[in-house]
């Protein structure tokens, strides 16, 4: 998989185009899916997605990057999971085969379309386009035994960690609010023992 930067070789109206949808992505951001970008390269492309509930990716989030080549958007990127994932569509090396970016490709399509393509791709992988032989193999004839395995890899390899998890932390039982009642309760307490105290003296 190739690092180097396309900046040069793309056209500035194409440029434009990127910086324009990555700050759309930004700033609305698809169910499940972050951008990460990198200001001294915009055509290095990374994001992460969640893993969709009810599939084995789920619980975990998963770091792939788009390689754009010289001719994007008339060519599409190459897509390649960065984390470790055990999937039907996915090689080894981490290339992501799916029609949206070989037969099917055409230029408007932007990055957004491409990055909800590959998370719907874990929500339905294609056994018939298989990278990965056993994963598709499994997954037509042992399910059970590929959604097993698939869960296994991504509870090793993609957990989320707890500081990046999305949601109402205050709401937890040891989030800041529940710290914050736990701190008023004992403040609370102090304050009826005191009162008590106040009482036995006039008693």
């Amino acid at each position: 998989m190739s690092s180097i930067s396309n900046v040069e070789n793309l056209s500035p109206q194409t440029i434009r185009r990127i910086v324009r949808e990555q700050e759309e992505l930004i700033k609305d951001p698809p169910e499940g899916i972050r951008i990460v970008v990198n200001d001294s390269d915009v055509t290095d492309i990374q994001a992460f997605i969640d893993g969709p509930a009810g599939t084995p990716y789920a619980g975990g989030r998963f770091n792939v990057k788009l390689v754009l080549g010289k001719d994007f958007p008339h060519t599409p990127p190459k897509a390649y999971f960065l984390t470790k994932i055990f999937h039907p569509n996915v090689a080894s090396s981490g290339e992501i085969c799916v029609n949206t970016l070989k037969r099917d490709w055409k230029p408007d399509l932007g990055i957004k379309h491409i990055l909800l393509t590959i998370k719907c791709l874990l929500i339905v992988p294609n056994a018939e386009s298989a990278l990965n032989e056993e994963a598709g193999k499994l997954l037509l004839e042992e399910y059970d035994h590929y959604f097993q395995r698939a869960q296994m890899i991504t509870e090793i390899h993609a957990p989320i960690p707890k500081s990046m998890k999305i949601g109402r932390e205050e709401d937890s039982s040891d989030g800041p609010l529940a710290k914050k009642h736990a701190g008023s309760k004992t403040i609370e307490k102090k304050r009826i023992s005191k009162d008590k105290r106040k009482t036995l003296k006039r008693l």
